[in-house]
Parts: structure tokens; C-alpha cells; sequence
């Protein structure tokens, strides 16, 4: 079965693949196919929720390239800050991962180590027909929010985002530790199952 992975992230991008290794399906991303990026791709993840963000790119990916397409949205939602970043966490501060971090961290600022609960969500959202409903899984994992970051490997918050099931964060654990636990993993390894009962 050949899939569209519908994003342009080059740390999803490794992930993905790597949680695709040895399946009977064909991964491709968007550059593979030489779909440009349009100015309408920066307003498609403006929805209030996950779902939307992960259907609606979906969606748009599934008509642009007339296959079966996948498209997750993610984020971080810290307890100290009602749940924010959430949806937003891509934008939180309008800048890089860098600058992200620099401002969550900003925004925690005295916040004792207890208040500091966080936990990463994914939805993901596979769309055989751009007209077609969407088979829609989530996941999560918990953990905190460091003070400072730790380890270089990851991207996005995983410097900062101390995993319980881990006992490090996911910037110091290795591709295959993070994997199995983290929101991802869990969400796209949900996925990959549905797609198997289909494809037998």
C-alpha cells in the first residue's frame, strides 16, 4: 500500500519512517512527489483542536496528490499553563524549536518542579479519498517540563519534556526508547494496525 506522509518536518519525518520499518507499506512525503509548498499550506493547521488540524492536512495533501495520506497534529500541554501551548505549540512563540522552548521556559518561570505536569498529544488522521472520512487515532504520554533543557537528540520540546515512563527526557533517550513510549509511537503504531485489518 503506498501512503503520503503529509509532512514537511524533517524530525517527523525520521520518526515516521522509522516507525514504518519493515511494514508492507510505501512511504512517500510531499517533496518525494515534487508538490511544492503553496502559499494555502500555512493556513491549514489554524483549527482550534488536533482533529481539525490533522484532518484538514490530510485532507488537502489527499487532493493534491490523489493518494491515501496520513497527517498528524501534535503538541505539548503543560498543566501550569491551562493546557498551553496545545494546538499552538508549533507557533508558541513564533519562532524555531530554539526559540520555543526559550519561551515555554520563560513562561514557567518560578513554577516549583510539582506544578510543572505536562504531557505530549498526537492525533493522527488517514484519509484514503480526499471526499472519503477520515480514520482518526490519538495518544499521549505524560511527564514535566525540565528548567533547563537535557540532551540534544528529538526536536520540538523533547529537551524539556521529562518522561515518566522514561525517567529522562526525550531529548537524552534514543530514537528507539522514544518510540515506544512517546505520543507518536503510540498514535501512528495505532494507525499501522487499523491499516493492516484493511490490507489483509
Amino acid at each position: 500500500m503506498k501512503l503520503l506522509i503529509a509532512t514537511r518536518s524533517p524530525g517527523k519525518t525520521r520518526e515516521i519512517r522509522a516507525l514504518f520499518e519493515g511494514l508492507p507499506f510505501e512511504l512517500v512525503f510531499p517533496a518525494d512527489l515534487l508538490l511544492e509548498r503553496l502559499p494555502e499550506e500555512t493556513s491549514i493547521e489554524r483549527g482550534a483542536t488536533y482533529v481539525e488540524n490533522a484532518v484538514a492536512k490530510a485532507r488537502y495533501f489527499a487532493e493534491r496528490a490523489r493518494l491515501g495520506t496520513i497527517a498528524d497534529d501534535s503538541g505539548i500541554e503543560v498543566d501550569a499553563l491551562g493546557g498551553a501551548p496545545g494546538p499552538l505549540s508549533a507557533r508558541f512563540s513564533g519562532g524555531g524549536d530554539a526559540a520555543n522552548n526559550r519561551f515555554l521556559l520563560e513562561r514557567l518561570t518560578g513554577i516549583p518542579e510539582e506544578r510543572r505536569t505536562a504531557r505530549y498529544r498526537c492525533v493522527v488522521a488517514y484519509i484514503e479519498r480526499a471526499n472519503a472520512s477520515p480514520e482518526i487515532v490519538e495518544a499521549g504520554c505524560e511527564g514535566r517540563i525540565t528548567t533547563e533543557p537535557r540532551g540534544t537528540a528529538g526536536f520540538g520540546y523533547d529537551p524539556l519534556f521529562f518522561s515518566t515512563d522514561l525517567q529522562m527526557t526525550f531529548g537524552e533517550a534514543s530514537p528507539a526508547a522514544k518510540h515506544r513510549v512517546s505520543h507518536r509511537g503510540r498514535a501512528f503504531r495505532a494507525l499501522i494496525e487499523v491499516l493492516l485489518r484493511r490490507s489483509t
